[in-house]
């Protein structure tokens, strides 16, 4: 496995991949890895002759006062775990912004809401950073985690507003054994917030089994969510919203095609997102 820092020398072997005629399959992450991004390597390594992974926590998205300066890190461990799941070059740059960097990227309408509508800048943040990464890499495709759905949307946006010739998959949720979605941030729970995160997926699953049972009304749905999170003592809502899959825009009136019902929640100083994909099998649209 190779891993490289310098930028020059990544664009040097990406395009000697292409030359020869390789496809390369390209997984962005801020590291402190675990099963959820082990999930994504696998699926990359399946899809394309060379895999690489990218370990960076990318400043332009986090705002002041968010955890830039504590976000965990592990370094030694995340180079194991590529190797392990036989990834053939890790990119760990130590900055990729030169001092006067001055180039945003703004995904305009996708951005607005859920994350956000509180996060101000984070996606134009992501944005910048993985066209960037885009840029040096040149990958055939690229996989994202749909945990982090509404980040997958607006790559996606990205790539198709800027005809970008590279293949965008989502990777399923990965779950700890109590339904809790695999995140880094987690390392920040105490015991006790970890064991009433659980209840996010338990909300989550019980929205679904309403629909099942017939349920149309967003607000009911939304709001049953609402009070099952509100209801663990720890928890703090961020956001609970039922949303147009492709647009992320709210939905109104009946509940007549497969929507997102994603979330933020707060327990202490962590703040966690879950979502899933209501009425996939009850409502084709």
């Amino acid at each position: 496995m190779l891993h490289l820092d310098n930028s020059g020398d990544l664009h040097r072997w990406s395009r000697a991949a292409l030359g020869r005629g390789q496809t390369i399959a390209f997984v962005p992450t801020m590291g402190y890895l675990h099963e959820g991004h082990r999930s994504l390597m696998r699926i990359a390594r399946e899809r394309a002759d060379q895999v690489v992974v990218s370990i960076f926590v990318n400043p332009l998205q986090f705002a002041a006062g968010e955890d830039l300066d504590t976000y965990p890190r592990d370094p030694e461990a995340d180079l194991h775990i590529c190797e392990s799941e036989g990834v053939d070059l890790v990119f760990m740059p130590g900055d990729l912004y030169p001092s006067d960097f001055s180039t945003t990227v703004v995904v305009e309408g996708l951005t607005n809401g859920l994350c956000g509508a509180t996060r101000e800048g984070h996606f134009d943040g992501v944005a910048t950073v993985v066209l960037k990464l885009f840029n040096l890499v040149r990958p055939t495709m690229a996989v994202f985690g749909q945990k982090d759905f509404q980040q997958l949307q607006v790559v996606r946006r990205m790539v198709r507003d800027l005809d970008l010739d590279i293949q965008i998959v989502g990777g399923p949720i990965v779950r700890d054994s109590d339904g809790v979605a695999l995140s880094s941030r987690n390392a920040y729970l105490s015991s006790e917030e970890r064991a009433q995160a659980a209840i996010l997926n338990k909300s989550l699953i019980a929205a679904d089994a309403q629909v099942r049972a017939g349920e149309r009304d967003p607000e009911v749905l939304v709001e049953a969510v609402r009070q099952a999170v509100q209801a663990a003592p720890l928890a703090r809502v961020d956001y609970v919203e039922l949303v147009d899959a492709g647009s992320l825009e709210p939905v109104t009136g009946r509940l007549d095609r497969p929507a997102l019902l994603a979330l933020a929640v707060r327990f202490g100083q962590t703040r966690l997102i879950d979502n899933r994909v209501l009425g996939e099998e009850q409502l084709q649209a």
